[in-house]
């Protein structure tokens, strides 16, 4: 096995591992967890602010393929992302599948 190949898998082993982990102590914890308290609010807040932040990262500061859509495709798609989002009651498969489609037939036919 070459050396890259061995990092990839040292990488793919420990992040599989934080991902359970994380994953099972939530499971674990869950019952106990008040939603509607501070911290629950918190982490929320920094969820939804570290989703906000990337967002715009991405329409501001594209990178790769996605560079090379416009800027007002970009906000199109962003636009009616949204507006689906929130019309689908908060759910976040609709948003994400169409955004895909969107954005590939503006790039491809505008």
């Amino acid at each position: 096995m070459t050396d890259f190949s061995s990092n990839i898998i040292l990488v793919i082993a420990v992040t599989s591992v934080a991902t359970y982990l994380s994953r099972s102590l939530g499971v674990l914890f869950s019952e106990r967890i008040d939603e509607n308290s501070k911290i629950f609010r918190l982490f929320d807040c920094i969820a939804y602010s570290t989703l906000a932040a990337l967002i715009s990262k991405v329409i501001v500061f594209p990178a790769g393929d996605l560079g090379e859509a416009s800027k007002i495709t970009r906000l199109i798609v962003v636009f009616v992302c949204v507006t689906v989002f929130f019309i689908a009651k908060r759910n976040l498969v609709y948003p994400t599948v169409l955004s895909v489609i969107l954005l590939t037939v503006l790039i491809k036919y505008i």
